[in-house]
């Protein structure tokens, strides 16, 4: 068992897949190849970005339609592992990828989009509506594809401590924190429900570190990974121990009147209604794990609390503290 040496990202350039990039780039020279697939727009718009990717970081920059089979396959070439970073509403396009990955001589190892909410929590995941793609894609790498050489990591985060942190616009009643009003909204009853984040940096290091690793252990399998774990309560108080103050104004949503929430949000076509129900699970223990698998690919080091909470703070307030 060899760890990844010639890699192509899909959806590197995105809001998680920039993260991912950023960490691998980082041991660059612990890889071969490193090459993106990205579509002409995205050459358009960003082209300063991708020229610098190519000459400073020596990335190959590939441009092309994802839904071109003819252009997928050349980009395949040479390539022993596939990074797929695509966004929500994307994900249904790996499955063309993973079927040509399992044609392809070279490609051996297909990390799919993954990172958030663990989707096999319990027997209800599979009627959760956000998790509906995602298990279209397990079902086919771990039933369809029968190319034994084939193998296949999920990098299970759950969810993204630096979005947690946010208010949902028109829905601030489902959770968040508002540090220039001195607002928050705890979920549960009294904001003491554990829920286990990951920063968005660190997906990129837990995906970096999955990479690196050799091990057996870490294939055809889910690992379940995180930064840290806390609670609201937790957080609210990390948020007043560094602006120093309690704050102004500190309310509770509990599981029963987030559930009302997210009814209602999917019933009037809200496209929050997802963010809704992943909080809705999450707040429900969607996020705590038998065992937490950082061991598994070396204990990278992680962000905490503190760290998220004054990069929040200072996102916000800059240097007006």
């Amino acid at each position: 068992m060899t760890a990844a040496q010639n890699l192509l990202l899909f959806g590197a350039t995105g809001t998680i897949g920039s993260y991912i990039l950023d960490a691998i780039l980082s041991t660059r020279d612990q890889f071969g190849r490193i090459a993106i697939f990205t579509s002409a727009r995205t050459a358009e718009t960003k082209a300063s970005y991708l020229n610098d990717l190519k000459t400073q970081k020596n990335v190959e920059v590939i441009v092309g339609d994802i839904e071109d089979e003819g252009a997928v396959k050349a980009a395949y070439e040479g390539i022993d592992t596939i990074i797929s970073a695509l966004g929500r509403t994307a994900l249904a396009q790996q499955i063309p990828l993973i079927k040509l990955a399992a044609a392809s001589s070279s490609v051996k190892w297909f990390l799919p989009s993954e990172y958030g909410t663990d989707i096999a929590y319990s027997p209800a995941s599979v009627n959760e509506k956000p998790h509906q793609q995602k298990l279209k894609v397990r079902a086919l790498l771990e039933k369809e594809i029968s190319r034994a050489d084939l193998e296949y990591t999920y990098v299970v985060t759950g969810p993204f401590a630096d979005m947690y942190l946010h208010p949902l616009p028109g829905l601030e009643e489902a959770g968040g924190w508002d540090v220039k009003a001195k607002k928050a909204v705890l979920l549960g009853e009294k904001g003491e429900d554990k829920i286990s984040l990951t920063t968005m940096a660190d997906v990129g290091k837990l995906v970096q570190a999955t990479l690196l690793s050799s091990s057996p252990e870490i294939r055809n399998r889910a690992l379940c990974v995180n930064s840290f774990t806390t609670s609201p309560a937790q957080i609210q108080a990390e948020f007043e121990r560094q602006t120093g103050s309690k704050w102004d104004s500190i309310s509770y949503t509990p599981l029963p009147r987030l559930r009302e929430l997210e009814a209602k949000a999917w019933a009037d076509g809200k496209p929050a209604a997802t963010a809704v129900t992943l909080r809705r699970i999450w707040t429900e223990g969607g996020t705590l794990y038998a065992q937490r698998d950082n061991v598994r690919i070396g204990e990278p080091r992680m962000m905490g609390l503190e760290d998220v909470v004054r990069n929040e703070i200072h996102r916000v307030l800059g240097s007006s503290l």
